[in-house]
């Protein structure tokens, strides 16, 4: 059995999760300054319709951008040393950080986009257009949310199946 630390592969990305992890952060704790710091920003966001999809967007690049990208990188290094063997595949650990990322960022695009074209809409429309002008670019959101669920179960079978067993192998 190969120690997981000797795939280099798997390595690099489980540090590109790290890298991921730091730049959303970043993203994320530069945002919520902004949307606090600075006034019209804070009152857009606050004040207009749809502006707290904004407010979501830079939720969701901190939940699933810092902080998952943070718990992904610790359990793709813990859990092989764990169990004492490598993860049960490396391609899709590839998946699951692309998938995961596309989705991501589909996701705070569209909801940022959502928040700001709601927003400037509903000076001069009624509720029941901003809603209409908002609708399909929720849809967006909605989509590449899937992709991130898509590519949390991956991870999340990725983790069992190395798990799986290892007490039937005399890891001790």
């Amino acid at each position: 059995m190969s120690e997981p630390w000797e795939d280099r592969e798997y390595v690099r990305y489980t540090l590109w999760f790290v890298y991921a992890c730091i730049i959303y952060s970043i993203i994320g704790f530069s945002w919520g300054a902004l949307m606090g710091g600075i006034a019209d920003f804070r009152h857009f966001v606050d004040q207009r319709m749809h502006g707290n999809l904004i407010v979501r967007a830079h939720t969701h690049i901190n939940l699933l951008g810092w902080v998952e990208m943070a718990i992904f990188a610790a359990v793709y290094y813990i859990v092989p040393r764990l169990v004492r063997r490598p993860i049960h595949s490396v391609p899709l650990v590839k998946v699951h950080f692309w998938i995961h990322n596309l989705g991501l960022l589909g996701m705070v695009v569209f909801f940022t986009t959502a928040g700001v074209l709601g927003g400037m809409a509903s000076v001069t429309l009624s509720p029941a257009e901003v809603e209409e002008v908002v609708r399909p670019w929720l849809a967006l959101v909605g989509i590449f949310g899937s992709l991130v669920l898509l590519a949390n179960l991956v991870w999340a079978y990725n983790i069992f199946r190395t798990c799986a067993g290892w007490a039937r192998e005399g890891v001790r």
